[in-house]
């Protein structure tokens, strides 16, 4: 089967999957979701569990992680990433994988020019106040109850389906860091391993990742290139 066809197919099968057991096998609401989720958003933390307050914040972070390899990647293949960039913010990994299933092929050549915002987005040393966010996210996430945490997770569909959310977005990460890696001339697959790492590995590679490559044809050398980011 075609990579590009195998990726869609995996893609689908997935979101379906995180969809179905949401609705089917996720605990029950708790009636104090809204509120957990209105004090989790205005930093009014007393008395959570810090390690929710630790998940809920890193899933605030996964977007900026994602969006702008999602932003180059569709502008590669003449695509608009950007509802799935801004929907992911609220729904995570719900939205993304969507993209994966959706996105068309790269097309024949560079883009002519990468536009001044993606360039911007680019810059290396924008994994700094990330890398720092998420150092400060592991160390609130120590302060945590491990137990208290195990006990929400069973009975609260909000933590249950935030926690599998997370995972996922994990999960999905070293694809698109992949694909990007190739699209920048760097076939090193270690690439897709330091991705598993939660958070991190995301940083070291934006601060790491070589420049977006310049406008040109595809040659007969970037066929390769092309197929693997499909």
């Amino acid at each position: 089967m075609d990579s590009s066809l195998l990726k869609r197919w995996l893609a689908a099968i997935a979101w379906l999957a995180l969809v179905s057991y949401t609705v089917l096998f996720s605990p029950p609401d708790d009636p104090q979701t809204l509120d957990l989720i209105w004090r989790l958003s205005l930093g009014q933390w007393q008395g959570i569990n810090p390690l929710i307050v630790a998940l809920f914040n890193a899933m605030g972070l996964w977007p900026l992680l994602y969006g702008p390899l999602l932003l180059i990647d569709g502008h590669q293949r003449g695509w608009r990433a950007w509802p799935f960039a801004i929907a992911s913010f609220g729904a995570g990994a719900f939205a993304l994988l969507p993209y994966f299933v959706f996105r068309p092929l790269p097309t024949g050549s560079w883009p002519t020019a990468w536009p001044p915002f993606l360039q911007k987005l680019d810059r290396r040393w924008l994994a700094l106040p990330l890398a720092v966010a998420i150092a400060l996210l592991g160390a609130l996430a120590l302060q945590g109850d491990p137990a208290d945490f195990v006990q929400q997770f069973q009975s609260s569909r909000f933590i249950h389906v935030m926690t599998l959310d997370f995972v996922c977005l994990t999960l999905l990460f070293p694809v698109l860091l992949l694909e990007d890696a190739y699209r920048r001339g760097d076939r090193r697959r270690f690439w897709a391993w330091i991705g598993f790492l939660p958070l991190l590995g995301a940083v070291i590679y934006q601060g790491w990742r070589l420049p977006l490559p310049t406008a040109k044809p595809l040659s007969a050398s970037d066929e390769a290139t092309a197929a693997a980011i499909s």
